[in-house]
């Protein structure tokens, strides 16, 4: 067991509250009802903003496997030796009979090498605090993991897939329970249904073609999630839920009766509201379920997404991928064009109105939604301007159960601010992207580096959430003052902060 004694516990405690991570997959804050959105209705995630906190200025990352690496290590993802992003399918190789499972483990092993003993993830915080830990869904760590790799983080319990391109389809012949391959009865497609993602007559009979579509990942998901609460009530828990809604390619078992007759919508995106409509129908059975067991007061509820808006339902004539303006047909350039969601006809407004989607180091790839529950100790209706982002959540698990952490890790803890008190606010965040890195203070200004152009560009947020206007040019001195953190988060490179797949993923030998 790797124990963290050096640098400390304090204040244990045996009142602590049980603590529910609900992670989204690709949830664009605008996708909420209650941040306006005027088409899906999300009941009872908007229930829980009226009974706890919402954060207006709250960040993730710009991709899922920096998010999650983010969240698990308490590192942001600009640097350069944090964490080794294993590649993503290679999980497939059982169903084609290629690799064992013993194989491909030793071969992922190998890849991520030996983690060093004074390394420190969230679960492994919580499980020596006294918590029985537990992951259910999406893969916890990078496009690959293991067995060893998640026991090692330190979850007591874990079940669903271990490898991210598989989480792509949502019909899987198999998941993993602690270790032990699963097999899904009546799932049969080695690429576990996923369909093709731009929207065309074949997509939609693929999408609709149930032969070999047994059994719904998230439905699984939902009964392991309530078995393990049901097994863990008398006791402190921590349960992890990467949920796979709504990223894409688009699937559903049904269209929700609301969007069936909904003329706004076309028929993908009426798929897709559903899949929205799903993952907030499963937030309220979780939530009824804390109630029926009489925790619900003792529990920690936390929402949020891993990064900004991304399109799944493309069409022709209606919205395209890779996104473009639809009023002219040429692709964003990033520098003085950039993605709106009326300029790319997104009927869903996914990203808020804020520029920018997925991958992208603008607003909307970025900032997501934030909602933390804990009835009697969370204000209920409290919304908070603090700026906050994901690689602090393990921070302030750690200050919620009384455990120190290393000195080296980039979080700071928001707790406080949960209860209402004064918090240590970050000086700035910062986060990598597909187009390179930036940085926020926590005043507002944003400088963000196009690696592409080799240039800067300087926003002013709270007098330009839609980042419309550049201000470097008036502003020579502020950009020069933040250039220099900028560069000293990426170590020294800015490289650091651009995400590429051929530098920032590991690769597999031949097999």
């Amino acid at each position: 067991m790797h124990c963290f004694s050096s640098w400390g516990q304090t204040n244990r405690d045996s009142n602590r509250p049980n603590i529910i991570l609900i992670y989204a997959d690709d949830l664009g804050r605008g996708l909420l009802s209650g941040e306006g959105q005027g088409i899906i209705k999300t009941p009872h995630i908007d229930q829980l903003a009226q009974e706890g906190m919402r954060f207006e200025n709250a960040y993730g990352s710009m991709l899922c496997a920096p998010a999650r690496a983010s969240l698990i290590t308490g590192y942001h993802d600009a640097h350069g030796d944090r964490w080794r992003i294993t590649q993503g399918g290679i999980y497939k190789k059982i169903s084609t009979g290629e690799m064992t499972q013993d194989a491909i483990e030793t071969m992922v092993n190998e890849q991520i090498g030996s983690i060093p003993e004074e390394e420190v993830f969230l679960p492994q915080v919580l499980r020596e605090a006294g918590y029985t830990t537990g992951e259910i869904g999406k893969l916890e760590w990078g496009f690959a993991t293991t067995d060893q790799e998640m026991k090692r983080h330190g979850w007591d319990y874990y079940y669903g897939y271990l490898d991210h391109e598989r989480c792509h389809g949502f019909y899987p012949p198999f998941l993993f329970e602690d270790g032990h391959l699963i097999e899904i009865e009546g799932n049969t497609l080695v690429n576990c249904g996923k369909s093709i993602e731009h929207e065309t007559p074949e997509a939609y009979a693929e999408r609709w073609n149930m032969e070999g579509k047994a059994q719904y990942s998230q439905n699984l998901f939902l009964e392991k999630i309530l078995d393990f609460i049901r097994d863990n009530k008398d006791q402190p828990f921590f349960l992890y839920h990467p949920t796979q809604l709504p990223h894409g390619p688009v699937s559903i078992p049904e269209v929700a009766e609301e969007y069936l007759h909904d003329d706004r919508l076309t028929p993908i995106e009426k798929e897709y509201a559903s899949m929205v409509k799903m993952l907030d129908d499963h937030v309220g059975i979780i939530m009824a379920e804390l109630k029926a067991l009489g925790i619900d007061d003792n529990t920690m509820v936390i929402f949020t997404s891993d990064n900004g808006h991304e399109i799944y339902y493309s069409q022709e004539g209606r919205i395209l991928k890779p996104v473009r303006n639809m009023q002219t047909g040429k692709f964003f350039d990033d520098v003085n064009t950039k993605y709106y969601s009326e300029l790319a006809g997104d009927v869903f407004d996914g990203n808020d109105g804020m520029a920018g989607v997925k991958r992208s180091n603008w607003e909307g790839g970025v900032r997501v939604p934030l909602i933390a529950r804990w009835p009697g100790k969370i204000k209920a209706g409290a919304s908070s301007e603090a700026l906050v982002t994901n690689y602090d959540f393990m921070a302030t698990m750690a200050d919620l159960v009384g455990s120190a952490l290393p000195p080296n890790k980039d979080g700071l803890s928001y707790l406080p601010e949960l209860l209402g008190k004064k918090v240590e606010e970050h000086d700035y965040i910062v986060y990598s992207s597909f187009m390179g890195p930036a940085l926020v203070t926590n005043e507002g200004w944003k400088i963000r580096y196009f690696s592409k152009k080799d240039l800067y560009q300087l926003y002013y947020l709270p007098d330009d959430y839609r980042e419309e206007n550049n201000i470097i040019a008036m502003n020579p001195e502020k950009a020069e003052e933040l250039k220099k953190p900028l560069i000293e988060e990426c170590e020294g490179d800015l490289d650091n902060g651009l995400f590429q797949n051929n530098k920032s993923i590991v690769t597999y030998p031949s097999h």
